[in-house]
């Protein structure tokens, strides 16, 4: 029987998928816990729609991060901390406080995302990965200066 997976089922597939599984499964497992529905032609359809429906959200969700990349790479972001001799800092700049920087730029992203191996220790100038999409990273600029 022909069956497209509605969900993840371990082992089988991906929800989207056209698989051919045996007759029993299918009856007793897969169709009546909703993990499938019978591969008819309404239902190839309405897959199709689907499939159309969230390329095109991927797509608009990705030229989004693009804009967003283009206008974080535009910026440079300046966090005041105090520091001792040799310009080391009391305490450390993290990705909370670079998020929060940008914030006061208007631009909302979450800690996560930025890409900060170990806390900023020492003053000067840093370039800082931003992970907005799988796909895109932006650059950004950031200055850590005595207060």
């Amino acid at each position: 029987m022909k069956v497209i997976l509605t969900e993840e089922v371990e082992n089988i597939g991906q929800p989207g998928d056209l698989l051919k599984v045996k007759d029993g499964y299918a009856r007793n497992y897969l169709l009546p816990n909703n993990k499938a529905v019978q591969a008819t032609i309404q239902n190839m359809k309405q897959l199709e729609h689907q499939k159309r429906l969230i390329g095109e959200k991927l797509n608009k969700i990705k030229s989004e991060a693009e804009k967003l990349s283009k206008k974080i790479e535009r910026l440079s972001c300046t966090i005041t901390k105090p520091a001792g001799e040799e310009d080391k800092l009391f305490g450390s700049v993290t990705s909370a406080d670079i998020c929060e920087s940008l914030k006061n730029e208007g631009i909302e992203i979450d800690k996560k995302k930025i890409l900060l191996e170990e806390p900023i220790k020492n003053l000067g100038i840093f370039n800082i990965m931003v992970k907005l999409h799988p796909e895109i990273t932006a650059k950004l600029k950031v200055w850590v200066v005595k207060e």
